[in-house]
């Protein structure tokens, strides 16, 4: 505790010396942080392949070079965001001009997961630095190798005053959090997230939230049917399921289930072959109490794909769920690994129904070539955000800010929304001493009237 106190009393100190205000600074640590991921690049996918199993081209695509475009974004545009937004005056507060300054929030805390642990550690960092913070890096212990890494490459770039990483189990989470900061990052769980908002509500501190929950796939019959089942699958069975945003169900028109789990199971097949559990490129569970839960959720269930496990590996076969009912135990909470429930509707008002019944997902994924299908999901279904025909990529791009709404998360980042994330605000009005209109001011008599004419 008194190690943490001290990291936080040095990194207060560098802040308030105002270096990291400066946008030249800002960028110069940008580009030492990318340089050095690029030095690091070989030592990122072995980490990588180490905690999740995960092939090479994967970890670049999923991890580093999300993380790259990120930075590059950040890098190019970060001057243009930090200047102050000039804003229009109502005729009320004549003659008056208004401004808005964005500035640092100061100290953040950067909670990251395992799932994604390069990624979803160093894209909010990189916002965070852009916006001028100080931060604290908290890598998941799911992760050790990349949490390593992660930790090489902070501390070969920056002083500790400035950036640092901590790790560590739960106990050190705890004690992070009983310490003030002026911002915190959580990516996570739905019941982690709930303890991270409860004590940074001890300080009063901001939060962004990005969850997870079950994140549906509808299929209509005017659907591709073929290419729907290729892009879910790959959305899905991406790091063996263990994606925030991956597919966790399917409700696919009644009229074509059997063509499309037909085509579902021959895309599982052309990509990773008769026996994935041998596949060097499919990815592993990340420990045996994620593998036991999993194994729970298909027990007993109509499996129409898959379904074989290797406790040695930790590995699941890509699984197909053809499910009846939704009162099972695989449709009461995220999946998070490599099980694909598929259910059917009649039509999309049943749909719409059967999501809104449930938590608002981080994302939805809609499969029609029909407009007023789309419109009709778009104005009914509330989501985080996600595509239609395809799955997965509306995170990858610094053009939309990627967040959740309601159970699902709170706030948002990437590209542009990084920057306003880890940036406050400040709105100042400037008035003009050359003209003083007294109406404001009392006795105010019968000015009401006018006051009405003006409001």
């Amino acid at each position: 505790m008194e190690e943490m106190k001290a990291l936080l009393k040095a990194q207060r100190y560098f802040y308030e010396k105002g270096k990291t205000r400066d946008i030249d600074f800002r960028i110069r640590q940008l580009l030492r942080l990318k340089s050095s991921i690029i030095k690091n690049e070989e030592e990122i996918l072995k980490a990588l392949k180490k905690d999740l199993n995960k092939a090479p081209f994967e970890s670049y695509a999923t991890e580093i070079g999300m993380v790259a475009e990120e930075i590059r974004y950040l890098i190019k545009n970060v001057e243009r965001l930090a200047q102050p937004e000039k804003v229009k005056m109502p005729i009320t507060q004549f003659p008056a001009s208004g401004s808005i300054y964005k500035e640092p929030y100061g100290i953040v805390l950067v909670m990251a997961p395992w799932n994604y642990p390069v990624q979803l550690s160093l894209a909010p960092l990189a916002g965070a630095v852009a916006a001028g913070n100080c931060v604290i890096l908290k890598p998941s212990e799911y992760a050790p190798n990349s949490s390593a890494v992660m930790r090489k490459i902070i501390k070969e770039t920056f002083p500790e005053k400035y950036i640092a990483v901590v790790e560590g189990g739960m106990e050190v989470n705890k004690e992070l959090l009983q310490n003030k900061f002026d911002y915190i990052f959580f990516t996570g769980s739905v019941s982690v997230g709930k303890i991270i908002m409860e004590e940074a509500a001890k300080h009063l501190t901001p939060v962004t939230l990005e969850l997870g929950g079950k994140s549906p796939c509808i299929v209509d019959e005017t659907a591709d049917i073929s290419l729907s089942a290729k892009r879910i699958a790959w959305g899905k069975y991406l790091n063996a399921g263990q994606t925030c945003v991956a597919p966790d169900y399917v409700l696919v028109q009644k009229d074509v289930k059997e063509a499309f789990i037909k085509e579902l199971s021959r895309y599982v097949r052309k990509f990773y072959g008769k026996d994935p559990l041998n596949n060097e490129e499919y990815p592993r569970i990340v420990n045996e109490r994620h593998f036991d839960r999993l194994l729970s959720l298909m027990k007993e269930e109509n499996i129409s794909l898959g379904g074989k496990y290797s406790r040695q590996l930790l590995k699941i076969e890509p699984t197909v769920l053809e499910l009846n009912s939704s009162d099972t135990p695989v449709m009461k909470e995220e999946i998070f690994g490599p099980l694909l429930p598929v259910l059917t509707y009649e039509n999309l008002e049943e749909a719409a129904r059967f999501i809104n019944n449930r938590p608002k997902p981080l994302a939805l994924y809609l499969f029609t070539t029909s407009k007023d299908n789309e419109g009709f999901i778009m104005k009914n279904i509330s989501f985080g955000g996600g595509c239609v025909n395809d799955t997965i990529v509306h995170l990858a791009t610094t053009s939309m800010g990627f967040g959740g709404v309601g159970e699902s998360g709170m706030g948002s980042y990437h590209g542009k929304e990084s920057f306003t994330t880890f940036s406050h605000s400040k709105s100042v009005l400037r008035k003009s001493n050359l003209l003083d209109i007294p109406l404001r001011y009392p006795p105010y008599k019968k000015k009401i009237n006018l006051l009405r004419k003006i409001l």
